[in-house]
Parts: structure tokens; sequence; C-alpha cells
């Protein structure tokens, strides 16, 4: 069909990009679609308050996340307690990057009290805590003075 269009013995020098495009149509669409997926984070049912200031953006800051089932998170990796110490001494403290910290309002104040401990035997005297907004349902940060 398309290979004899130049003649009999001659095939066609020019390319058909119309698979190609069809092809980066599909790749670009799920991207977009599992993008927002991998962005998000760890699930956390953040407990609600008042009077306060957005999260920064930026890399100059590491969130660490306990989910409901007690499970820690630094970012979106998951770290377990007795690794805590370590990696928080290599990535906050050894990069001098501020921390906060984002705990499900149904994690018990043993298990929040418990990783406070390791943040403070770090070093890290400066923490600070994410909250839901009450207004807007916005993630906020209370940000250490």
């Amino acid at each position: 069909m398309g290979a004899n269009v130049g003649g009999a013995g001659r095939y066609m020098a020019e390319i058909n990009v119309t698979p190609f495009v069809d092809v980066m149509l599909v790749l670009l669409i799920i991207f977009m679609v599992t993008a927002p997926m991998l962005t998000q984070g760890v699930d956390v049912d953040l407990p609600k308050t008042r009077n306060v200031r957005t999260l920064p953006a930026g890399s100059d800051h590491l969130v660490l996340s306990i989910s409901k089932d007690g499970g820690i998170f630094l970012d979106e990796y998951g770290v377990p307690f007795e690794d805590l110490r370590n990696h928080l001494q290599n990535l906050v403290v050894a990069q001098n990057k501020q921390l906060y910290l984002r705990a499900d309002k149904r994690v018990t104040y043993g298990v929040v009290v418990r990783v406070m401990g390791e943040i403070k035997s770090v070093g890290i005297e400066k923490l600070g805590v994410v909250a839901e907004s009450d207004e807007v349902g916005a993630v906020r940060a209370m940000s250490p003075k």
C-alpha cells in the first residue's frame, strides 16, 4: 500500500508520524492521570485547627508522617522506627533542613511522643506541626518560631 507509492520498485521516503503521535498522546494521558497520585505522599487524616500558615513550598524541608496504623514515613518513604534516628541525622541534621510532623488524628499520643523523642534525641530543636485549617480544609503548618 504505502510502501509502493513512489512507483514500481521504489519505496516511500517519508515517515508516517500518525502512529507515533497516537502513542505519545496515550502516554501523555497516562502520565497526567498518574502524576498527582504519586506526589500526594502518605494518606493522613490531619487534625483541624485555626490560625495556621501555609506549608512552605520548596526542597528545604522534610515532612515526617505518622499514618493511622503507626507507620512512619519521611516524605513518602517508609522508615522503621529503629532506623528513624539514622535517617533524621543523615537527611535533616546533616543537610540543615526544617522538619515538619504530620500525624493522623487517630494516632495515639504515645506514638507521637515516642517519635518526637527520637527527633529531639538527634538534636532537632525546631519542629513544625502540620494541621488542616478549619475554614477551607487546606493543609497548613504551624512553624516553629
